[in-house]
């Protein structure tokens, strides 16, 4: 910056020679008393260490000597003013730099400082430069602060001291200085001023962090270059790449000041490894625990393995948050599945182990088990080639013995399988554009509080998130959208799942899911989904359903609450019970469902919104309350809305008990379910026992085991049509499906009852 080049300005006084008119005994404003034809002041047109230059003779206490010409002072720019003096004859005296503030309204600026610093002359014939600088802003080295009141200065020099002294002055320099300090003064610390290199060969590590001390506040500049930084380095100032960095994968870059997806795309030069190294510095400690990608889509060519970015972090329980942007994928063969089809033994003694399994070297973690006997969503967990044997997510109920068994490796844009642990980690505004290419989120091992909100992922290939472990404890799923890759296809033949659970305590809420195979897999216990809207509906006539909510776990202690339930059904197992017959564990209970809409469009009649399926004998349910919801069959009559699926095995109805079904609502259903039911029972003529039929009401076709009450509507007469006063007692269970129960009354009787009946004992 110099505004004599930039701005053609000229700062260079007058010389002597071209006339002393032009300089002032005063201030230097117009009209004050000049040196022309002055008795103190001659040219000297040929002094030997000058040329042609001023005489003066000291006549005052102060001699004033000043330029009457305009030199323009700007805010921000620094002038030195410069002057060759030496004595000549007669007393000694000193001399200083001066200058007179003027404003744009040609009137003095007063109170600053007018001059600076005396230089004392002590010896004839020696020259001494005196100089000072002056500018707007206190810094150091600036003699006169003037701040941004002047417009202009005139700008000279005073004798002081003695009178009678006799001196030289050669002609004046004025210069912009303002580059001296641009170090100080410019917002930006330069890493090659620091011994930076950007050879792609050189450390420059010492460089960037010698920069950042030294910025301050400022900006670092990175030019172009390509910069190694050999180790992990942490940057507390901000930082503007024009070049790019190499680093070693273990090597972490912590922008304190910047830290975003756009920076580390520019200090790398590659999305792909800009998210890697992002996601390495947000798990590490800190200043910041949100890695915002700005607005910005990250297109992957393959998976983001997470652990192998982040190799020295097994574990991670801090909060921490990626937010605000877009992970696309595009289509490579990195993404195509891995299929390995292995032979291995089961022991339900070690329910989750398979032994002596063939080919083990060649079955990733995170592969999906197959075959006979495994459950839905069964992963492998961890690999021990050395002992041939393999964790599992989750026991098979199939029984001991050795069989084949096909494993399947998704690939997941985001891969979290590698770590041990990860708690609190978020998801926040992230859209998944996974092109039916590629799966979305694989969990981690173990963690706690994962979670996603306000997220759209879009035509998952395979899963949208999995769980392998019990990296889904307390998982929240908030806000969502869900659109499956399988929109065409129809319900029979879709394969994708959702999402899958396998610890406790989920919360889904205001999400909505469309057209997966199976929109979730629920292990554990504790789960609360509320306001959500999950279809799996398609476009055939009398078509089948599935299963949209999967429940593994029998006494599930979970709500579901205000949800959209639309054309899929809830299906209730003990899938993963490596003996699936009942002991002395808790069987089917602990479920409630309220205020739900439940819909079914163009269905075969059989299909049914709650379907209990225990894959062995003994069960029962233990607590099921399903109240306040609406059920609504279109284009067709549905027959009931609950079954139990006796695939494997039946329940065991001599045992339900505390269920209710109430206050719902029934559109196009053929059966009604309501447990307990009033049922009324006319008889037209006296009969000593009368038979009451609940059968069409009771849920799961269960039995009729207890009567509540049994209050006549109007009189009960016999067959004279006199009162009978007595009551009839009650038989339950009776009929070959034991779902009729009997009234038999002291006396043949006819008239009207109101009796009410359950299938349970209601404590």
């Amino acid at each position: 910056m110099n505004i004599a080049i930039t701005d053609g300005v000229n700062l260079t006084p007058s010389a002597f020679e071209l006339g002393l008119n032009q300089w002032s005994s005063e201030n230097g404003t117009a009209g004050s008393a000049t040196y022309a034809g002055a008795s103190n002041a001659a040219l000297v047109p040929a002094d030997a260490d000058f040329g042609s230059c001023l005489q003066m003779t000291k006549t005052q206490s102060t001699q004033k000597l000043r330029w009457m010409g305009n030199t323009p002072i700007i805010p921000g720019v620094y002038l030195r003013i410069t002057a060759k003096v030496k004595a000549v004859s007669g007393n000694f005296c000193s001399v200083r730099i001066a200058g007179y503030p003027m404003n744009a309204s040609n009137a003095h600026v007063g109170g600053l400082t007018e001059e600076a610093a005396s230089v004392a002359l002590t010896t004839y014939g020696k020259v001494v430069t005196v100089q000072a600088i002056v500018g707007s802003g206190a810094r150091e080295g600036v003699d006169l602060v003037w701040g941004a009141m002047p417009s202009y200065g005139h700008f000279g020099l005073d004798l002081t001291g003695q009178t009678g002294g006799v001196v030289r002055i050669e002609d004046f320099v004025i210069e912009d200085v303002t580059e001296a300090f641009l170090r100080t003064m410019m917002d930006v610390v330069d890493v090659r001023d620091f011994g930076a290199k950007g050879d792609g060969t050189t450390d420059d590590r010492a460089a960037f962090l010698a920069a950042d001390v030294a910025a301050d506040g400022r900006t670092i500049t990175v030019p172009a270059g390509s910069y190694r930084i050999a180790s992990s380095m942490s940057v507390d100032s901000p930082i503007r790449f024009t070049g790019t960095l190499i680093m070693p994968t273990a090597a972490r870059l912590v922008l304190q000041k910047n830290f975003d997806f756009p920076t580390y795309a520019q200090a790398f030069g590659d999305e792909e490894l800009a998210l890697k190294k992002g996601l390495q510095a947000l798990l590490s400690y800190t200043d910041n625990n949100v890695f915002d990608l700005r607005g910005r889509r990250v297109d992957l060519t393959a998976p983001i393995d997470v652990k192998a970015a982040v190799p020295d972090t097994a574990s991670w329980s801090n909060r921490r948050v990626l937010a605000n942007g877009q992970i696309s994928v595009s289509d490579t063969a990195a993404w195509n599945d891995t299929k390995v089809t292995s032979t291995a033994t089961y022991s339900t003694a070690q329910s989750t182990i398979l032994s002596n399994v063939s080919n083990i070297a060649n079955i990733p973690v995170g592969a999906r088990v197959s075959g006979t006997g495994v459950g839905r969503e069964v992963y492998v967990q961890a690999v021990d080639v050395g002992a041939a044997k393999l964790t599992l997510s989750q026991p098979l109920f199939g029984g001991s013995g050795t069989r084949s068994y096909t494993f399947t490796r998704y690939k997941y844009a985001l891969d979290f399988s590698g770590m041990d642990l990860l708690a609190r980690f978020t998801l926040s505004n992230i859209e998944f554009l996974l092109g039916g290419y590629a799966s979305g989120i694989l969990l981690p091992r173990e963690g706690d509080t994962f979670g996603l909100r306000d997220c759209w992922m879009v035509k998952p290939k395979d899963r949208g998130i999995t769980s392998i472990g019990r990296g889904c404890q307390n998982l929240y799923i908030d806000r969502c959208d869900f659109l499956s890759n399988e929109m065409d296809v129809n319900v029979g033949d879709r394969t994708s799942v959702c999402f899958n659970v396998n610890a406790n305590d989920t919360k889904i809420r205001d999400s909505r899911f469309v057209r997966f195979g199976t929109t979730m897999v629920l292990d554990g216990t504790g789960h609360v989904l509320v306001g959500n809207h999950w279809f799996q509906g398609d476009g055939q006539v009398n078509g089948p359903r599935v299963a949209g909510l999967v429940f593994t776990t029998p006494n599930v202690q979970s709500t579901i609450t205000g949800n959209y339930i639309d054309n899929n059904f809830i299906e209730w197992t003990n899938e993963y019970a490596p003996d699936p017959n009942l002991g002395v564990q808790y069987s089917f209970g602990g479920l409630t469902m309220t205020g739900n809409t439940c819909i079914m469009d163009d269905v075969a009649a059989w299909v049914t919104w709650i379907s209990i399926k225990p894959y062995g004998s003994g069960h029962y349910i233990q607590g099921l309350t399903v109240s306040n919801n609406v059920f609504k069959a279109l284009n067709g009559n549905i027959d009931r809305i609950e079954k139990v699926d006796t695939s494997f095995a039946d329940l065991d109805y001599s045992r339900m008990r505390n269920i209710v079904f109430e206050n719902n609502i029934f559109n196009a259903i053929t059966y009604m379910t309501v447990n307990p039911v009033m049922v009324q029972a006319s008889q037209a003529s006296a009969q000593t026992v009368w038979s009451v039929d609940a059968s069409d009401y009771l849920p799961f076709g269960a039995w009729a085991r207890n009567v509540e009450s049994v209050v006549s509507v109007g009189a009960i007469t016999n067959a004279a049509g006199s009162r009978v006063n007595a009551m009839p007692y009650v038989l339950t269970e009776q009929g070959a499906g034991k779902d009729l129960i009997t009234l038999t009354w002291p006396e043949a009787a006819k008239g009207k009852v109101n009796v009410r009946i359950r299938i349970d004992n209601p404590n």
